[in-house]
């Protein structure tokens, strides 16, 4: 009789600890102080690459169909320029990089080889294209990763090209127009590199709509942290499709919180890593750390689709579901996208 009373309270106390609701506040709890702890420890620890010398970028005329051959040739003579004194540092792979860049065959709407480097680069006609797709990169993106990246925009590039109804132009634009985090650093969890990289991705869709005019439709493709900059950039942007894919999360708790007309995707490969972040979000020192709702889940209220068994990386492989229903969406045959 006198163990009574004690064992229901110990069996109260086990059934709050069993409590779904509670042992998710507790993680979440748990993960926040995680992510808060890689904002403080990162800072610390992270080592930043040497500088390498280089040309600042070309002065260019405002883009439009007039000027898009004139920028091509100035950017690829200030890649070569890059090229040569990155050899002259003694860099040979960014040389490498930068050589490669300079080729006649590449379209290069924007080069600078400075720091990490940013490139913006065309595949396709995009002064007659009817379909643009715009792909914003994650981390870990500079000109020292640049080709797998290039990878990814030739893939879709050469998917479009085979699937698109004939008569149907196609192009794809490859974004490297921000520094993007390192995938062990205090700046992946937070908003920060997206702020500011959102004025600039808005200033590539005005840049997109002066030389492809309005008729065009345009898609942005935004893989893992470059979700978030999609979601920084969103507001009221000339986009006709949002795609997320490998997103930890956009800063916004909902699709319709992202104020965009575009339709809003998304989607996740059953072996994606990125499925364990915290889907978290909390405003400390001045920014904000985590990255909200899960785009692939129902409260989000994004149009989930099909992205097979791949990894993070895998987005764009050849053949795969995930870049399958990416060419459908930039199409426009929404009706033909797939679904888990």
């Amino acid at each position: 009789m006198g163990l009574a009373p004690k064992y229901r309270r110990d069996r109260g106390t086990r059934a709050l600890l069993n409590d779904p609701g509670r042992r998710a506040g507790r993680w979440r709890r748990a993960a926040l102080a995680v992510l808060v702890a890689a904002a403080v420890v990162f800072p610390l620890s992270a080592a930043g690459r040497p500088e390498i010398p280089a040309p600042p970028p070309a002065s260019l005329a405002p883009l439009d169909v007039s000027t898009l051959d004139e920028a091509y040739a100035a950017n690829r003579a200030n890649a070569a320029e890059s090229a040569r004194m990155a050899a002259a540092h003694h860099d040979a792979d960014r040389a490498a990089a930068d050589r490669y860049l300079a080729s006649p065959a590449r379209h290069l709407l924007r080069f600078d080889g400075r720091g990490s480097g940013r490139v913006t680069e065309v595949l396709g006609d995009l002064a007659r294209a009817d379909r643009i797709a715009v792909l914003v990169p994650g981390s870990d993106t500079s000109l020292d990763t640049y080709g797998r990246f290039h990878a990814a925009a030739a893939a879709l590039h050469a998917q479009l090209v085979r699937q698109a109804p004939a008569g149907t132009r196609t192009a794809v634009v490859a974004w490297l127009g921000y520094e993007t985090p390192g995938t062990v650093s205090a700046s992946v969890t937070t908003t920060g590199r997206a702020e500011q990289a959102a004025p600039h991705l808005r200033a590539l869709v005005t840049d997109l709509r002066a030389t492809a005019g309005p008729g065009p439709r345009l898609a942005l493709l935004c893989h893992s942290y470059g979700s978030v900059v999609c979601g920084r950039a969103a507001a009221g942007l000339a986009v006709d499709d949002i795609a997320l894919v490998g997103s930890p999360g956009t800063g916004a708790d909902t699709a319709a919180d992202l104020h965009t007309r575009a339709r809003v995707w998304a989607a996740r490969g059953s072996d994606d890593w990125v499925e364990n972040v915290p889907h978290v979000s909390a405003h400390l020192f001045g920014t904000t750390v985590g990255f909200g709702t899960d785009p692939v889940t129902p409260a989000f209220g994004a149009r989930v689709f099909a992205a097979g068994d791949g990894g993070h990386s895998d987005y764009f492989r050849p053949g795969s579901t995930s870049l399958t229903n990416l060419t459908r969406i930039v199409l426009g045959e929404t009706k033909a996208v797939t679904h888990d």
